[in-house]
């Protein structure tokens, strides 16, 4: 709940509350959508980029889905009815583009604007704070990603690959893991040296997209595979958008959004005070 009070209040609700009595003056100022308003600005010439965000995992539908799905043929889905092979991957591939759109847009970008271009440098001698420098660049993200988001699941509906009334929710679905990733994303590069490093983020976000139940089903997999597997947050992403877009909804779908929830306000605690440390020391 925190973390969605923090977005509220960054979206221009007022500044009284909780937040402000808990944290420094100088850490939350409640202008993150300031920063925001500056991105939008910036990236409005890039709109290529956007569209590649969309593009992506529709190539991926079509080779694995259209492609290698005329082997594979029906997969189990969640509640045990068949699925195309294409419909069992397709949310999948829909939470992998909200990972790896937020992951990318609080990574490079915001580790150039740090270290290089010294952008926050600059935001700090403004009336904000490094509260407001990540919930503003976790917004944008989630800004983006929930055009990828939209777009993907606009090829989903038209394709056929959704059958349930419940997908009305993926959408929302897909910008909470884009915001639970952002914030990740944020604190992680708030610990990163130089561009070496991000090849950590690599090793992270690679083996999450092949083994998170993205193309395999989890009932493959060892039991000591399946534990780990478990673990890892884009399993949490991928379980609820297929949940959603089959139909199959249950009480464990609330466990997949507590994971998720930890983990956005983990990543927001641990950004915003490690730009602190990093900014204004």
């Amino acid at each position: 709940m925190r973390a969605l009070q923090e977005l509220s209040r960054a979206l221009g609700a007022p500044r009284a509350g909780l937040l402000m009595r808990v944290l420094p003056p100088a850490l939350y100022v409640g202008r993150a959508r300031m920063l925001v308003l500056r991105a939008s600005r910036v990236s409005r010439n890039i709109w290529i980029m956007i569209l590649s965000g969309v593009c992506e995992p529709l190539f991926f539908l079509v080779a694995m889905g259209q492609g290698l799905g005329g082997l594979v043929g029906a997969v189990v889905g969640p509640a045990g009815q068949q699925l195309s092979y294409a419909a069992f991957i397709a949310p999948g591939l829909l939470a992998a583009s909200a990972m790896n759109g937020a992951v990318y847009d609080t990574t490079y970008s915001v580790f150039f604007k740090l270290k290089y271009a010294k952008l926050y440098d600059a935001v700090l001698a403004t009336p904000l704070g490094p509260m407001d420098i990540a919930l503003g660049e976790i917004i944008w993200a989630l800004i983006r990603g929930g055009m990828y988001s939209a777009g993907f699941l606009m090829i989903m509906l038209v394709t056929g690959l959704i059958s349930s009334p419940w997908a009305v929710l993926a959408l929302p679905v897909a910008l909470f893991v884009t915001f639970a990733f952002a914030s990740v994303g944020m604190a992680a590069t708030s610990f990163m040296r130089s561009w070496q490093d991000f090849g950590l983020v690599q090793l992270a976000v690679l083996p999450m997209f092949l083994f998170s139940d993205t193309f395999v089903p989890l009932s493959v997999y060892s039991p000591a595979a399946q534990w780990l597997t478990q673990a890892s947050p884009l399993y949490h992403a991928v379980t609820l958008l297929r949940d959603l877009t089959t139909g199959a909804i249950g009480w464990s779908m609330l466990g997949h959004g507590a994971y998720l929830l930890v983990m956005t306000a983990a990543g927001i605690l641990v950004a915003s005070g490690r730009l602190k440390a990093l900014l204004l020391h």
